[in-house]
């Protein structure tokens, strides 16, 4: 998985989600789009990414990344 690719449609969906919630409410409603819209492995590989510091992601999308990190892996399928 192309972690730097990751990282840049996570930070593409985050400027929509930013832009239609607000920098506060956006980290949720990115975590959402990923968990509806991407594999299991690509929530994976961006929340290992977040763990390991996030390089990258800018803050909605590190914080959506983190609370994937955060869920159990049941609840990510």
């Amino acid at each position: 998985m192309n972690v730097e690719r990751l990282v840049t449609m996570a930070n593409d969906i985050s400027h929509f989600f930013v832009a239609e919630a607000g920098p506060d409410g956006a980290p949720e409603q990115i975590a959402a789009h990923l968990k509806k819209f991407w594999d299991p492995r690509m929530r994976a590989a961006i929340a290992a990414h977040a763990e390991a510091g996030g390089h990258g992601l800018s803050a909605p999308a590190l914080a959506a990344a983190k609370l994937l990190a955060a869920a159990p892996a049941t609840a990510q399928r």
